[in-house]
């Protein structure tokens, strides 16, 4: 399969893909932080090149509700966003899954509610970060690894470090990456859907 991992920089779900013998690519603004098949620009520009199945994860910094107390000043940025979501969500691709956290996609744009919401560990990491899917063209994800009760045994630090995670100049970067354990998943029960 022809993939497209829209708005990723680290490679993790295209390299997982990769593994899996899909001819997978990664799209970002940035360049990749892993070598790989990597396009850096503007994903926009490249929906229309034949993939079998999408990947995207928009960044959501004026979209995530962690950041509702900032909304009433970045009303054009959060439009912005919005639109860029649902081109992405129109593209002429067959498969699309859309990541983000908790957001509001699900109420202030045509995609509504997500399709399924998973966390770290269900696919083998002992950590919480809620993720919310959209998905179009294919089936929810199937937990690999329930450590839930290993988990919650944990303290909350412990349960969500990304959520503690002082201020840094990759603070951003580092919140934004994709479980392996979920990007394996993704590829193992979305490669050949």
């Amino acid at each position: 399969m022809r993939i497209l991992i829209a708005c990723e920089f680290s490679g993790i779900v295209r390299e997982a893909f990769t593994a899996h013998g899909h001819d997978a690519w990664s799209c970002d603004l940035l360049p990749s932080d892993r070598a790989g098949n990597h396009i850096t620009g503007d994903v926009l520009e490249v929906l229309d090149q034949g993939w079998d199945l999408m990947i995207a994860h928009p960044p959501c910094t004026h979209l995530a509700v962690s950041g509702a107390a900032w909304f009433a000043r970045k009303q054009v940025e959060q439009a912005e966003a919005l639109a860029f979501v649902e081109c992405l969500w129109a593209a002429p691709i067959r498969q699309i899954a859309l990541e983000n956290p908790v957001s509001v996609i699900s109420t202030r744009s045509s995609l509504g509610k997500p399709t399924q919401i998973v966390q770290p560990w269900m696919f083998g990491h002992c950590e919480r970060k809620t993720t919310c899917l959209w998905l179009k063209g294919l089936p929810r994800l199937i937990p690999t690894s329930d450590l839930k009760a290993e988990t919650e045994a944990r303290p909350k630090s412990q349960q969500n470090p990304l959520h503690y995670l002082g201020p840094s100049p990759d603070r951003w970067k580092l919140r934004s990456l994709t479980y392996e354990g979920i990007a394996h998943a993704m590829a193992a029960q979305w490669g050949g859907a």
